[in-house]
Formats: structure tokens, sequence, C-alpha cells
């Protein structure tokens, strides 16, 4: 029997009179000199971070009478200038970009130090002297348990391969080949495998050209090319549209224009101000609407250009227009690609926590070729907090017949899924329905085609942390393990078929190992087979040139449905106070919602999402 203890940490509300929370929830620097009442949109955005929370009054003296704010029958109507928030009280809410930026640096921890906090809490603990446990005959060790790991050798990555041109001919380069060191290496040097030539392009900048000048835009765009140049996507020329816009309203007219004026338009380049609804409408518009290959840039980035951020745009925008960053060198890949292989990834978003109306979004992607590279994704909207995925017979039938399509007539002999997000009690559902769903999708294709299954649920919310036990073997600054340090025994289960893989380089904090669980396997993969081609698998995801902590298949269905959350948004419009959206998914039939997040047959044949 083993005892799981980790540290925690979650976000709270701050003791504090209301006045000075609805200041910052507002971003009112001095309510004293708030002249004006508050707008509607102010209220609306107020009462939706204030609503469930309680308060207590300030202003009876020693009874101090606390309240629940919201109460459905029960109003209660108390001055904001004698109430207090109460405290304790934990924020289930979804934290924002900056909230979540600031309690990752805040609770983030090396692993010695994470290490050295979680024995203390052992010793404080002192569970050996707790008469409870003393009653069940139970002793507890004070020191963590050891346990052997191994770290896999990574793969070697191909690159400097044949670039695309618009006329068909491909011209090639000599190949060059990467060695992933600690999970990180280098591109300086390399061209994509398949770079693809741009001729024509475009720039949108909904920045106020007092914050993005003419002459910034210019300086950018030469930086661009310069870089992609380099990297074997060549920018031809300069943009054939360049103009300033200013709000949501504006994206489909443009794009509409840009797509009927301009007929070989490859690509929009969207500059900006930060976060802004904007980024939704030009993501609904390109993907859903029009078919339009979009790549959106913040406006400090146009101003001040770093190689790195614009290697990085490089990245996504080759594979958005169809091209190969790079592929796993075929002489080192495991001997399941001997054969036609597709690896699907699976993954259902749920509305953030309070949120009972918003429907979940369930994503499947499909590799579509050999190496594997290219992908492409399917979506379907499904009932609220409902994590087994309803369609997934359809869903895979479609990424079969575009398999099929884009590989010149393979039928995979093997389908290898990872599922994402799924707890343990759900294992037992996730076989009964999801993976009769795939047997019945290859069955409708042909009542004789019954590929090989082999089904992995992949975890990272878990408390499993794995320290090294020799400190000369940690790796980076935050002494964490290597790279492809895997472990398949003594943390494991006895009898079924998992272990655990951190395949990435922790950057910040002690890095979380994901735990992969191998529900059915008609391949027979041993398990040095299964976990080699899980890391292989991690170094093949598109936007970065280091390892990921999950396989590039799981990671890409994630972010299929939180691109679908933007699709389902409707239009919304800047105001001077913040924005007022005129429409939300919860008010739309199944059907509109349906409609709403399903992408242009131009966009599927690209991955869009990356």
């Amino acid at each position: 029997m083993m005892l799981n203890i980790d540290v925690s940490a979650t976000a709270f509300y701050k003791a504090q009179p209301v006045i000075e929370f609805m200041c910052e929830v507002l971003d009112i620097r001095d309510i004293n000199e708030q002249r004006k009442p508050l707008t509607d949109s102010q209220r609306v955005k107020f009462t939706k971070e204030i609503k469930g929370l309680k308060i207590e009054i300030t202003h009876c003296g020693a009874m101090r009478r606390k309240y629940r704010v919201g109460q459905e029958h029960k109003h209660t109507y108390l001055p904001l200038e004698v109430c207090n928030i109460v405290a304790g009280q934990r924020c289930i809410k979804k934290l924002t970009d900056m909230q979540t930026s600031t309690m990752i640096k805040a609770t983030a921890r090396s692993a010695p130090d994470r290490e050295r906090e979680i024995n203390n809490l052992v010793r404080r603990a002192d569970f050996n002297n707790d008469e409870y446990v003393q009653e069940f005959g139970l002793t507890i060790s004070t020191s963590m348990m050891e346990v052997r790991g191994r770290i896999l050798p990574p793969p070697k990555l191909q690159y400097g391969g044949r670039v695309a041109s618009l006329s068909g001919q491909v011209g090639w380069h000599s190949k060059q080949q990467a060695c992933p060191n600690q999970g990180v290496w280098d591109m300086r040097g390399k061209q994509f495998f398949t770079g693809v030539e741009i001729r024509v392009w475009a720039i949108a900048c909904f920045a106020p050209q007092r914050t993005v000048r003419e002459d910034a835009l210019r300086n950018f765009t030469q930086q661009l090319q310069k870089i992609s140049n380099d990297a074997g996507m060549p920018i031809i020329g300069q943009p054939c549209f360049c103009k300033y816009a200013t709000g949501p309203d504006q994206v489909e007219p443009m794009f509409r224009y840009l797509k009927t004026t301009f007929q070989a338009l490859q690509l929009v380049v969207v500059v900006l101000p930060g976060k802004t609804p904007v980024y939704a409408e030009v993501k609904r518009v390109g993907d859903t609407v029009l078919g339009m290959a979009t790549q959106c840039v913040q406006a400090k980035n146009v101003n001040k250009t770093s190689p790195q951020t614009l290697s990085n745009l490089c990245l996504k925008i080759n594979v958005k227009l169809g091209g190969i960053n790079s592929i796993l060198v075929p002489s080192i890949r495991p001997k399941i690609f001997n054969e036609p292989v597709i690896f699907l990834g699976a993954d259902v978003t749920h509305p953030p926590a309070g949120d009972n109306k918003k429907p979940s979004i369930a994503a499947v992607v499909g590799s579509m070729d050999a190496h594997p590279s290219r992908y492409a994704a399917t979506v379907r909207v499904q009932q609220h907090r409902q994590e087994i995925i309803q369609e997934l017979s359809s869903m895979v039938r479609e990424l079969l017949v575009m398999f099929y399509k884009s590989t010149g007539g393979y039928k995979p002999h093997r389908i290898i899924l990872y599922r994402d997000g799924v707890s343990e009690g759900q294992f037992l559902q996730l076989l009964q329905h999801e993976l009769t769903a795939i047997r019945e999708a290859c069955i409708k294709l042909e009542t004789d085609y019954k590929p090989g299954i082999t089904f992995i649920v992949v975890q990272k919310r878990h408390h499993t942390r794995l320290f090294c036990a020799d400190k000369k073997e940690q790796s980076g600054k935050s002494g964490n393990i290597p790279a492809g340090t895997t472990v398949d025994v003594g943390i494991t289960h006895p009898t079924e078929f998992d272990f655990y893989l951190c395949s990435h380089q922790g950057i910040q904090g002690t890095s979380r190992p994901s735990h992969y669980h191998v529900l059915w396997d008609d391949s027979h993969l041993d398990s040095d087979e299964l976990q080699c081609l899980t890391y292989q698998l991690c170094h093949t995801y598109v936007r970065c040139t280091r390892s990921v902590s999950i396989p590039a298949p799981a990671y890409y269905a994630h972010l299929v449905a939180f691109r679908a959350r933007y699709h389902l948004v409707e239009k919304e419009h800047d105001s001077g106070e913040g924005s007022h959206q005129s429409g939300s998914s919860e008010d739309r039939t199944p059907g509109a919602m349906a409609r709403a997040i399903t992408v242009h047959a131009d966009t599927k044949k690209v991955m869009y999402f990356a």
C-alpha cells in the first residue's frame, strides 16, 4: 500500500471591502474619481464576478452578519460601502490569463524544493504516532519510495526536405537531422522538410495606428521574410494588402473583400492589440465561413521583433498552409510504422466551473501520412459535462476516409488512440462505448475491415512526482528528472498495463510526468515499444522545437476543441467600457451550434488549429 502526498495550490478571494473588489474587477483606479454611474457592461461584469460570494456587513458593530449574495428567491439589498468579502473563499471560476500566470510564478517550486516541502509535511504529520494509524496496525515510512527508472533515447528529426512551389515544381535541399538534447533542439541552419512558397499574402492590423506604426509593420514584414526564407518557407514580395481596422465588425467584410479581390491569397496575418474579441471573430470567419488561413500576432511582437518569436510564427504558418516542418527519421522509428497506421488523439473540453449552460466539445484528430506529421480534425458539440464522446463512431469513420484519400488508397492496419482527460473511474465506460464505437466505424466502411486497435489513456491531472535520487542526474535549472524518464515498476498497477513518462524538459517548477494506461491493445506491443513510440510522438508537435508533455495527437485534439470554443462565440462589439457580446452558445439549438463549429472544406485540408 502506498500513501501519496503532494503540495497543492489554489486561488482564494482576498478578504477586502466590496468597493475595492469592484475597483479591481472594473480596473477603476480611484473610486472617488468615478463621477458617472456604472455602465450596463460594467454592472454585468461586476455582477458576474461577485455572484455566489459570501459577504459580511460592517455597520452593525460586534454583530457581524454574513450573507450569501445572489439567492434566487430572496433579494437582499445592501450598500457596497458596508460590505466586506468573507475570507477563505476558494475561487472556482476560470482565472484570467494574467491571474493564471501570476499564480504559476507565485507557486512554482523547483524539484528539490518541492521534495523538501513534501518531506517536511510527512515529518510534521507524524503518522506513526496517530492513534487511528496505530489502531489499524499500520506503519508509514518517513522517506519517499525509491523506484528504478530509465531514460529513453530521443528520436532524430529530419529537416531539409523539399520546397513545393505554386507551380508544382519541387526543389531538393540537402537533408539535415536534428538530435534533441534534453528534449530540445535547434533549427538554426536547417530548413523545413516541406516548406511552402508564399506569394500572395495580406496584413490586417486591428491595433490602433498610434500603437503600431506603418514603419513597424514594414520592419516586421522584412524580418519575417528573412526568418522564413532561412527556414525554407520563402515569402515572395510585399503583402498584397496592408490596412488598419478597428473591431470585430470589420473582420468578415474585410476577409470577403480579400478573398474575392485576390484569388490566390494564401495567408492573412492579423495584428492584435492584446486580448480582444477580434481573435474569436478572425478564427470564426477564417476557419468556418471563408476557409482562409490566418495567423494572429500580438502588436508588442510586431513593434519589437525577435528571431525566436518570428521562428515560432513560421512553424505555425508552414503547417497551416500544408507544409511539413520535420519528420521522425524513418530508419529509427518503431516497427509499427512498417505497416499503414493511423494515430488518433481524442479530448473533450468542458465549460469553466460555474457555467451550467454551455456545451462540452469533443474533438478527435487523426494522422494523414506515414511520418506522422499532417493531421486532420473532427469536432462535435455534446451535452454539458458529458465526458464520453457520443459521436465517436462517425468522427473516426470520417478520419479513416480522409486517411484513405490522403495516402493514395491505403487503409490503416492499426489504429492507435491517445485519449486525454479521463479519470480511472471512467475506464470501463470508455471500453464499453468508445472502443465499440471505433470498431463500428471500421465495420461501417467495410464489413470485414478489422484493424488492430490500441486504446491508451493519457493522464496529467495526478499527484505523482518523480525526483532524482542522485543530484548529479538532475536536469536544468529547476533540478527536474531528465526528459525521457520512464517508470513502469513499483508505483504502477500490479496487473494492468500502465507507465509514467516525463517526455519534456521542465522549464519552471517541478515536472509532472504523464501517466499512460493501456486499456486495450490488439497489436500486443510490449512496454518498450509503446514507451518508445509515445516518446517519439512527443517530438512531433509542430508549434515548437522541443518535446512536449503528451503525444502530439492528444495535444492537437485539445487545441481543436479549444478552437471550437472560439467558433461558438458570436460576434462581440468593443465599446469604451469593455466588450458586449451579442449572443452566446447557450441560446442556440444543438443544430445551430453544430453548424457553427463545422470548419470550411478548404480549412479541413490543413492543420488550421496549429
